[in-house]
């Protein structure tokens, strides 16, 4: 199908310029990475080296650019410029220079298949995306019996992968991130534990179910639950002061930056709770998206789980953050550090199958032998799973009343 539909897209353009005499536009825009000094790439397993490849690598991009969640876009599309300037100054891929195709998802599913289409359209084989579970979600399917290898960045849902198909993530999966808030729940001592989240969201409503059953196992009593229906909901006050007067003092509530920052935190203390707010990776860049005027303080006791600290000593973490933040300007958060791992891990993936064939990259990626060390972990995929085995650190925010930071609070390699 991907063959064909490539053949169509082909004699169309042909006879567009035979009639017109003029080039047809572009599908999708393609955009050339900007120029930067190469930085330590992150390191691979060595190999015999295999031939060169004879036709440049095309690596397509799918991503929220425009819409609610355009600052994952711009996270995503930013490590991709970085990683791919990197790769082509240090001359490439087995030779070849690798180009990008970039397309919106405007974080919407619909939106999402529109572009893993046009994508297969232009002959593309190997996407970076979706960022998000909802959004992911929409092409597994398409990508599978395209033949098209799918790795999402940040995509945490696990139903998004399964075994022997083409579709991988360079992040934890949401058993095991929602694992992380229950492990941390009960080694801090508490035993009465509430939950709000939203139920028409893949991504919350996932987590809620991971943390429910790890919940169980460490001895948990979820006391109170609060669910929302959708993610345009501005108001929880009423969520938030049943969880006050439920008594607990630790509540899960797995929502994106852009809820918790100008809402839920700063309404969960007007309401009345007190006790720590706790969620998963959406909220990395909450800082950004509070409300002028509010009081910062609220966002004392607030926790999450991450995939990397940009503070952390480790040099290809730190090389990461350097060439970042010369190359555009700020501290790259953990959506720009899986985009840019993933890069990465397709090239591995490329130099050891010796080819650019979906297939054969698809066979390098899902081989357990294949390790991969980057700024997000040293790790190999699960052959079941086609999700990394990797850690996770626990973030919080810190406010002394005029601003509100990040520090980090633990490292968590493995649950016990």
């Amino acid at each position: 199908m991907r063959k064909l539909l490539s053949l169509l897209l082909v004699l169309a353009l042909a006879f567009s310029a035979f009639a017109c005499a003029a080039p047809a536009p572009a599908a999708t825009e393609a955009t050339e990475a900007p120029a930067a000094e190469a930085t330590e790439a992150p390191a691979a397993d060595a190999a015999e080296a295999p031939a060169a490849l004879t036709e440049p690598i095309t690596l397509g991009v799918i991503s929220p650019n425009t819409g609610a969640l355009a600052v994952y876009g711009a996270a995503v599309t930013n490590a991709v410029d970085l990683a791919v300037s990197e790769i082509n100054a240090a001359g490439g891929i087995l030779g070849q220079q690798v180009n990008v195709i970039k397309t919106d998802d405007q974080f919407d599913p619909a939106e999402t298949l529109n572009a893993f289409n046009s994508l297969v359209a232009q002959g593309v084989g190997l996407i970076v995306g979706s960022v998000t579970s909802g959004c992911t979600s929409a092409i597994t399917e398409a990508a599978n019996e395209e033949g098209v290898v799918l790795l999402t960045p940040s995509a945490t849902a696990d139903s998004i992968t399964t075994a022997d198909d083409y579709v991988f993530r360079a992040c934890y999966a949401d058993s095991f991130q929602g694992a992380i808030a229950a492990y941390y729940a009960k080694t801090a001592g508490y035993t009465d534990v509430g939950v709000v989240y939203c139920a028409a969201d893949t991504y919350s409503k996932g987590l809620y179910d991971s943390f429910a059953a790890a919940a169980a196992t460490y001895g948990l009593n979820i006391k109170a639950v609060e669910s929302t229906a959708s993610l345009d909901v501005q108001d929880y006050t009423n969520q938030f002061a049943s969880m006050a007067s439920s008594g607990v003092q630790f509540v899960y509530a797995p929502y994106y930056y852009d809820v918790i920052g100008p809402y839920i935190v700063t309404q969960a203390r007007a309401a009345g709770y007190a006790g720590i707010i706790m969620g998963a990776d959406g909220y990395d860049g909450t800082p950004d998206y509070v409300v002028e005027g509010a009081d910062l303080t609220a966002f004392n006791n607030v926790y999450w789980t991450n995939h990397y600290d940009p503070t952390d000593a480790d040099p290809a973490v730190q090389a990461f953050v350097a060439a970042f933040t010369e190359m555009w300007g700020s501290t790259p958060n953990a959506i720009s550090a899986l985009a840019y791992d993933a890069v990465y891990m397709y090239k591995l993936a490329i130099e050891k199958a010796g080819s650019a064939d979906p297939a054969a990259v698809r066979a390098a990626l899902a081989d357990p032998a294949t390790t991969f060390s980057g700024v997000t972990g040293t790790f190999a995929f699960n052959a079941e799973t086609g999700t990394p085995t990797k850690g996770a650190v626990i973030l919080s925010f810190a406010s002394d009343g005029t601003t509100v930071t990040t520090k980090l609070v633990d490292v968590i390699k493995e649950l016990k």
